[in-house]
C-alpha cells in the first residue's frame, strides 16, 4: 500500500493533518481517514509542514472548523479546498 501523506480522523472532519516532510503544492496526496481506513484523493494547493491541516472542502469566512469530529476553531477567513490551515486563517472559539 502506498503510503499516506494525509491523515483524517473522523469523517465528520473539515481537515487532515499532513504526515510527510516536504509536502508540495500540485501533491495528489493519499488521504486515510483513521475512523474506519477508507481512503481517498487530495490535490495540495499549497506547500504544507509536516504536522499542519489541509482543507478537505471548501470552507467559507465564519464556518467551523471540524478535526476528530469535534469544533477546534472558526474559519477567520475562505479557505479551498486542499488549501493550508493554521494560525493565518483559522481562530479558536476559546478566546
Amino acid at each position: 500500500m502506498e503510503t499516506p501523506q494525509l491523515l483524517v480522523h473522523d469523517k465528520k472532519d473539515s481537515v487532515g493533518v499532513v504526515v510527510v516532510e516536504g509536502l508540495k503544492a500540485g501533491t495528489d496526496m493519499l488521504c486515510v481517514v483513521t475512523a474506519d481506513n477508507s481512503s481517498f484523493k487530495l490535490k495540495s494547493r499549497m506547500d504544507v509542514p509536516i504536522g499542519h491541516k489541509v482543507a478537505l472542502v471548501d470552507i467559507k469566512k465564519g464556518d467551523t472548523i471540524w478535526k476528530y469530529g469535534q469544533d477546534i476553531g472558526i474559519a477567520k477567513a475562505k479557505i479551498r479546498k486542499g488549501e493550508h490551515l493554521h494560525v493565518h486563517n483559522v481562530k479558536t472559539k476559546r478566546w
